[in-house]
């Protein structure tokens, strides 16, 4: 329990010091966490928002990937888009350990993307 709480500590600390503002790549989750939404944003708190409030994509609304799961920043928007094209062509067990990976329990970063706009 102290080493995830130590990862999550240090990873925290590497996306704050690494923050930069051009781009983010993301993956939303519905509740029970069977179905993924993967996109890209220059503002990831407000894209979250938009999502958790049924404003973002048809598909997330429609599947309600509401919770924010996981996500990185790029220096432009150029370099996310790259990232995501790249992810979405992987299955999901590799989606999956990518997430747990930075966030084991997978729960919902929603709090921790604040000012990450």
């Amino acid at each position: 329990m102290f080493a995830i709480s130590l990862f999550t500590i240090v990873y925290s600390l590497i996306i704050i010091i690494m923050r930069p503002k051009g781009g983010y790549f993301y993956f939303m989750a519905n509740p029970h966490r069977t179905t993924l939404y993967a996109g890209v944003c220059d503002n990831l708190r407000n894209r979250s928002w938009q999502h958790k409030n049924g404003e973002g994509s048809q598909f997330t609304k429609k599947y309600n990937c509401t919770d924010l799961v996981y996500f990185e920043c790029f220096e432009d928007i150029e370099s996310a888009i790259l990232r995501e094209k790249q992810v979405k062509t992987w299955k999901r067990a590799w989606k999956d350990v990518l997430i747990k990976s930075v966030n084991p329990e997978m729960k919902d970063l929603y709090d921790e993307a604040e000012g990450y706009d």
